[in-house]
C-alpha cells in the first residue's frame, strides 16, 4: 500500500517514478504481491492482470482515493494496460467511465455557477486585453451593409483589423495578450513536450482575444447605434440632471424657497452634488458623450481625469458583458482538455466542486484463507443531516463498537431517500485466492 498510485501515474505522464517500491515488488516478492493499493486520485477503478505464460509481478492494482473533498476522472485512465512488463485491464472503476466523461460536460454548463469568484479576474483580463483600442469609431461600413452576409463579413473584417492594430500599435493590451499567453502555456501540465504546451497556449489564447474584441466590437456597435438613434448622446454630461431640472417646479414644489436658501447657504454645493449624483449613475451618457468627443477630436482632447472617467465607464458595462463569456471560454478549454487530450484531470474536476461519489473498500478474510474484497459506494451525498433517535434508544453492551451495531451512527440523512443505509451499493467484488501447499 502506498499514498500515490505511481503505477498509472507513471504511465499517464510516461515517466518512472517509485524505482525502490518497484525493485521490492519485482526482485524481493517475486510474483507474491497480489494487491497493490493506493490513494490520493479521487475516484475507485481497479485493474487486474490478464493470464499469461508469464506470472505477473503483482494481480490487481486499486485505487480508492473517494473520500477527497471532490472527485476526479475516470475514463482519463481507462487506457491503461501494462506495469512491470505485464498487460492488464480495467475490471471496475467508479463513477463509470461513460459517467465521468458525462461529467466533465459540467465545465461548459457549471463553470461559471461554481467558480463566480474567477469573474473578478476574468472580467479585468478581457478589459486589458481591448483597453488600447477603446473607442471604435468607424463602424458606418458594419451599419451601412446592405445584407445580412455583408454586416457579417464587415464585422469579421473590423475584428481582423482591431487584431493587426493591437499588433501592430498598442502597448497595454499587447502586453496584456503577451503576459495571458505566458500563463495560459504555463498552466498546461510541465510534463507535456514544450511545443504541445505552447500550441494548447496559444489556441487557448487566442480564444480568449477572439471572445473579447468580439464584445468589445458589440459593445460599441450598441453605444454607435444608441447614438444614432438619438438615445445617447444628445445634450451633453448632464443630460439627466437638466430633464430634473425641467420637471423639477412641475413635480416637487418648492413655494418656500427652500432649495434656493440652501443652495445660497452651502455655496453651490447642493445643487453641484445632485449634478455629479446624477452623472455618475448615468454612466451610458457619459461614456457616449465621451465617445463622441474622443471621435472628433482624438484622445489628446480630454483631461486625464476625463480619461478615467471614460475609462471606468467602459469598463463597467464591459466586465459586466465579458464575466460570462470568459468563464464559458475557460470551462470549454477545460472540457477540451479533459475529453479529448486527457490534461488538466485535476483542474478540470477539482473546478466542479463534486461532493458525491463516496466509497470504501472492506476485506474479508474467509476460511479458506482467500481474501474476500468489497467496495461499496454511495453515489449522491446526502446534505442535510439530523440526529437519529434509534441510535439514542437502542439497547448496547458496554464496549461495544459501533459496527456491531444496528443503528451504528448518531446521524442520519433528512430525507430518507438519501440515506445511505438505503442507497449504499457494493460497485466492485473480487477474491484473492491464498497460494495453496503442493
Amino acid at each position: 500500500m502506498t499514498h500515490e498510485p505511481n503505477w498509472i501515474l507513471d504511465w499517464y505522464w510516461d515517466e518512472v517514478t517509485g524505482k525502490n517500491v518497484s525493485h521490492l515488488i519485482r526482485d524481493y516478492l517475486n510474483g507474491r504481491c497480489k494487491l497493490r493499493m493506493a490513494g490520493d486520485l479521487h475516484h475507485y477503478m481497479r485493474h487486474s492482470y490478464v493470464p499469461s505464460e508469464k506470472p505477473a509481478s503483482v494481480q490487481h492494482f486499486l485505487v480508492n482515493g473517494c473520500g477527497g473533498a471532490f472527485l476526479h476522472p475516470t475514463h482519463v485512465f481507462s487506457n491503461f494496460n501494462k506495469a512491470y512488463g505485464t498487460t492488464y485491464e480495467t475490471k471496475a472503476a467508479y463513477p463509470s467511465v461513460q459517467d465521468s466523461s458525462r461529467i466533465a460536460l459540467g465545465n461548459i454548463l457549471k463553470f461559471r455557477k461554481k467558480n463566480w469568484q474567477f469573474d473578478f479576474i476574468g472580467g479585468f483580463i478581457y478589459f486589458i486585453l481591448t483597453f488600447s483600442m477603446f473607442p471604435l469609431c468607424k463602424l458606418d461600413h458594419i451599419l451601412q451593409a446592405d445584407t445580412f452576409s455583408g454586416h457579417v463579413k464587415s464585422f469579421i473584417s473590423t475584428v481582423w483589423d482591431v487584431f493587426m492594430y493591437m499588433l501592430g500599435q498598442s502597448y497595454v493590451s499587447f502586453s496584456g495578450a503577451i503576459f495571458l499567453l505566458v500563463a495560459a502555456t504555463a498552466f498546461v501540465p510541465s510534463q507535456v513536450s514544450k511545443r504541445k504546451r505552447l500550441a494548447i497556449g496559444v489556441v487557448h489564447v487566442s480564444a480568449h482575444l477572439t471572445a473579447a474584441l468580439v464584445l468589445m466590437l458589440l459593445m460599441e456597435l450598441g453605444v454607435e447605434t444608441c447614438i444614432r438613434h438619438n438615445l445617447l448622446a444628445t445634450s451633453g454630461y448632464h443630460s439627466l440632471y437638466e430633464w430634473y431640472r425641467s420637471v423639477e417646479i412641475e413635480h416637487f414644489p418648492d413655494p418656500t424657497g427652500l432649495r434656493a436658501r440652501i443652495e445660497q447657504w452651502t455655496f453651490g454645493l447642493y445643487p453641484a452634488c445632485i449634478k455629479y449624483l446624477m452623472s455618475a449613475f448615468d454612466v451610458p451618457e457619459v461614456m457616449a458623450v465621451t465617445r463622441t468627443n474622443i471621435c472628433k477630436h482624438g484622445m489628446v482632447s480630454l483631461s486625464r481625469g476625463g480619461a478615467i472617467i471614460y475609462y471606468a465607464s467602459v469598463f463597467l458595462y464591459y466586465w459586466v458583458f465579458s464575466t460570462p463569456v470568459v468563464s464559458l471560454v475557460f470551462g470549454s478549454y477545460l472540457y477540451i482538455c479533459i475529453n479529448w487530450l486527457h490534461l488538466h484531470f485535476d483542474e478540470a474536476f477539482s473546478s466542479l466542486r463534486i461532493a458525491n461519489y463516496k466509497s470504501f473498500t472492506r476485506f474479508h478474510i474467509k476460511q479458506d484463507g482467500d481474501l474476500e474484497v468489497f467496495t461499496l459506494a454511495v453515489d449522491k451525498v446526502p446534505k442535510e443531516w439530523k440526529l437519529d433517535s434509534d441510535w439514542e434508544n437502542e439497547l448496547r453492551q458496554p464496549q461495544q463498537m459501533s459496527h456491531h451495531r444496528k443503528y451504528p451512527s448518531t446521524w442520519r440523512a433528512k430525507s430518507i431517500f438519501q440515506d445511505p443505509i438505503n442507497t449504499l451499493r457494493i460497485v466492485d467484488h473480487f477474491v484473492i485466492q491464498t497460494d495453496k501447499p503442493e
